[in-house]
């Protein structure tokens, strides 16, 4: 248990851990589709995952270690703050208020304690628009109010998931920066869930920045070199991207599966709907596949 948490056993009547944050391109709508292309139960040691975003497949399996991490610092400070203060980011939440002025004076100023950072972050993304994030050119958040009769930031159910998630995060290691880095130690007896942002199907399914210095073709291109290095290493691995023809040329060395998701943030309405994604895997059943020489 991390120093100084305030997780303890799970109550009676308690939810199960699940996303606390909404997220463009979650995968809680996915689970199902995601079942038979798990590894096996017992097959890998610790699970790790450096795009963290909601954290939906990571609160579905529950791991017994984890090393979970993210380029955005705000969204990892906001983990720490939900594992080891989970009651305090609760408070601070609870201080926050839905009217259009107090919204943008919180977008505005980052504070510097841990918990009020953390229900800021939890604060905009359930009261922004569609509950994107997304930064201008300087890193900071932009994203205008959005339209809620209630967003839903002080609701029992949420206080509830916020204590479960905590519960559920005193497993993982959490820590900040390039998927690269996260992934240097990484090899047999890991299973790596990739989630990055995905290749644009179109010229306008791509109107959002994520981190500053946004995520392009140069680094899709590493990042599929990343992963031919960890299945040389042994370790099991398992991306979600956009099922397009560079996507699969990418990873034309791989099994690649199709799974069926809901979106509904795109500019042009006639883009919404259920959409193919790819994922991308180097085992089947608990089972490395051989690597093809290149």
């Amino acid at each position: 248990m991390p120093a100084g948490s305030e997780a303890a056993d799970r109550p009676a009547g308690e939810p199960e851990p699940r996303p606390f944050l909404k997220w463009a391109g979650g995968k809680s709508q996915l689970l199902e589709q995601f079942g038979p292309l798990l590894p096996r139960a017992g097959s890998y040691v610790r699970y790790i995952e450096p795009f963290i975003g909601s954290g939906a497949l990571f609160f579905h399996l529950r791991p017994a270690s984890a090393e979970l991490s993210d380029v955005n610092r705000e969204i990892v400070d906001c983990y720490r703050a939900v594992r080891n203060r989970p009651h305090d980011v609760i408070r601070e939440l609870e201080k926050h208020r839905h009217d259009e002025r107090h919204y943008y004076d919180v977008r505005a100023n980052v504070p510097t304690k841990l918990a009020e950072r953390a229900a800021r972050t939890i604060y905009l993304n359930k009261t922004g628009y569609n509950g994107l994030y997304r930064v201008n050119s300087s890193g900071r958040f932009n994203v205008p109010m959005g339209r809620y009769a209630n967003p839903g930031f002080q609701s029992p159910t949420l206080f509830a998931t916020i204590r479960a998630c905590s519960r559920a995060l005193v497993s993982a290691r959490l820590s900040p920066g390039d998927f690269e880095a996260a992934l240097k130690d990484a090899g047999k007896g890991d299973f790596v869930y990739l989630d990055p942002p995905y290749v644009p199907v179109s010229e306008t399914s791509d109107f959002t920045s994520y981190a500053r210095g946004g995520f392009g073709w140069a680094e899709q291109e590493r990042l599929a070199e990343v992963c031919r290095t960890l299945w040389r290493r042994g370790a099991m691995l398992m991306l979600s991207n956009s099922d397009t023809q560079s996507v699969r040329a990418l990873y034309r060395d791989f099994r690649v599966d199709v799974v069926h998701a809901s979106r509904s943030i795109n500019s042009r309405g006639a883009k919404r709907g259920k959409v193919r994604e790819v994922v991308v895997r180097n085992f089947h059943d608990g089972a490395l596949l051989p690597l093809a020489p290149r």
